[in-house]
């Protein structure tokens, strides 16, 4: 029993190790540094209380990319679970050649968001402006890309086609947990497929759709990779997120501790959000219960 439990410690010490210096210490230096006046570079520095989180407040910089980040974060949240369910429902049918589809439906899931970015930005800047005017709607024949109201268009698309895979998966988990005999049972009493979906698959999946919809806000909440493949926060910061703001005034702006402030705040209102959609989702699965 003592030779059990001291292998557990040497094989979980190491890996604690590794987590909290390249993990938690960095963060908890990040908190540390919010309460100073270090600009990332000099070898000095000043505590400067909550001067910094004040500030975060006063900045319309900030306040115009928390206003970009939440409504990216809602529009392709919504987006990518209606796709994600309704390409799974399909997928979960009895069709042909749907483990292929499957594989075919899954593979954006694998690339990088980094790489596919770059890939779009060629396709929206050269490719689909080329297309455009070939067939003749040169109004149309233009880098939305380069467009301070059609910018966000691209980086939602980007977004929501290497997004969908993953919600693809899980939803066709939660529809293989579903019993047949429901639906055996539901065409016999002449129930149609809209019945059907809102009366035993929503309710059925209804975790599933819990976990999707926390993990996408969250994850596009801290939307990046594709902000700097595609726009860089522009034109003129039409584009601009949170992450990458933090990213650009902090390590190349030289407000690092100003930045690690917003970083922190930051942090505080994902968790809150993340939260608030746990409990009401979660209401709303024993309701439908």
């Amino acid at each position: 029993m003592r030779k059990n439990r001291s292998t557990f410690y040497l094989m979980v010490i190491p890996a604690v190790i590794l987590f909290f210096t390249f993990h938690t210490f960095p963060v908890l230096m990040g908190v540390f540094y919010s309460f100073t006046n270090w600009n990332g570079l000099s070898q000095t520095y000043h505590l400067v209380g909550f001067k910094n989180y004040v500030n975060v407040f006063k900045d319309s910089n900030v306040y115009h990319a928390y206003w970009f980040t939440f409504k990216f974060a809602i529009l392709t949240t919504i987006i990518v679970n209606i796709i994600s369910l309704s390409v799974a429902m399909g997928l979960n049918s009895r069709i042909k050649l749907k483990n292929t589809f499957r594989a075919v439906y899954f593979l954006p899931n694998i690339l990088s968001i980094l790489i596919v970015g770059f890939i779009f930005n060629y396709f929206f800047s050269n490719i689909l402006p080329d297309m455009f005017t070939k067939i003749g709607m040169s109004s149309m024949a233009f880098n939305i890309l380069g467009r301070q109201e059609w910018a966000w268009v691209g980086i939602v698309i980007v977004t929501v086609w290497q997004a969908t895979a993953f919600n693809i998966i899980l939803y066709l988990a939660g529809l293989q947990t579903i019993p047949a005999d429901l639906y055996e049972a539901s065409s016999l009493d002449g129930a149609g497929k809209w019945k059907e979906f809102w009366h035993i698959t929503f309710p059925m999946i209804a975790p599933f759709f819990t976990i999707n919809m926390v993990l996408a806000m969250k994850s596009f909440l801290q939307a990046f990779d594709q902000i700097v493949a595609l726009t860089q926060g522009g034109p003129a910061k039409a584009t601009m997120s949170i992450s990458y703001l933090i990213f650009t005034d902090g390590f190349q702006g030289g407000s690092f501790a100003y930045q690690s402030a917003n970083a922190v705040l930051y942090f505080i209102v994902i968790v809150v959000i993340s939260i608030i959609q746990l409990k009401i989702l979660q209401r709303r699965e024993m309701s439908l219960q």
